[in-house]
């Protein structure tokens, strides 16, 4: 596929590594010990930074990447979260320390986000954001009956339009892949994108998160490899589309 140029999209991945600087790795003996949450979904999104490179090389467009595993903070979650907020409640980390890693980590990711939308909409007349994640297939004893899951806020009549044109294109390079839309999640749960949202109207920003079954990145790597190159395809289609 020679290299295409849609220069009003923007790739984030919130959840991009595990890693973990030393300074905070005696908050979680039990997650590095223990369990090693580190290496599974409570760490980070496998998979997810994979697509979300091949997309910002592919489109030329910008990445950006979160630095720390979510075990430290969350930065797909909002700080009115109370129920799952960025920082998970810890009875021993001072009110000091959060705020620290909320300087630290949380707040210049996404302010590098928000100022890269705003500064593509000095330019252009609407910004395509695509924020990619990943989920396990099995949740609580039951699997999860999606390959790819399309988030988007269902009012929003412009998100719904491509996220059902992606999907019918990618579903025209193979029937087989099980595709839905706001599945695993509700596209209008807390998340990056709905925030944004709040800040940036329908007609000028699509926020789409775009969810990946672990089952490929993990265990079925020819596939993924495929689903990968598929996923792009179908979704330069419709942005080629979109621009004529």
């Amino acid at each position: 596929m020679t290299r295409q140029r849609i220069p009003a999209l923007i790739v984030s991945c919130e959840h991009a590594t595990n890693h973990l600087p030393d300074q905070y790795r005696s908050l979680f003996p039990e997650c590095i010990d223990q369990l090693n949450m580190l290496n599974t979904h409570q760490g980070y999104d496998p998979g997810a930074l994979d697509f979300a490179r091949l997309l910002a090389a592919r489109l030329s467009a910008p990445l950006f990447a979160g630095s720390v595993s979510r075990l430290l903070v969350d930065l797909n979650r909002s700080r009115a979260n109370h129920r799952s907020p960025p920082i998970r409640p810890r009875n021993d980390l001072p009110l000091v320390l959060k705020q620290d890693i909320l300087a630290r980590y949380y707040l210049p990711y996404r302010r590098q986000v928000e100022e890269a939308i705003e500064g593509k909409l000095r330019k252009e007349k609407t910004v395509l954001h695509l924020s990619i994640h990943s989920f396990i297939p099995v949740l609580d004893g039951a699997q999860r009956t999606a390959d790819i899951g399309f988030l988007y806020d269902p009012s929003r009549a412009k998100e719904k339009e491509l996220c059902g044109k992606w999907r019918a294109g990618l579903a025209d390079r193979d029937e087989r892949w099980r595709l839905r839309r706001n599945y695993p999640y509700r596209g209008t749960s807390d998340g990056f994108v709905t925030a944004l949202r709040k800040k940036f109207p329908a007609q000028h920003y699509l926020g789409i998160e775009l969810e990946i079954n672990q089952i490929y990145p993990l265990v079925r790597k020819a596939d993924w490899l495929r689903l990968q190159h598929q996923l792009l395809e179908s979704l330069v289609e419709v942005l080629q589309m979109e621009n004529k």
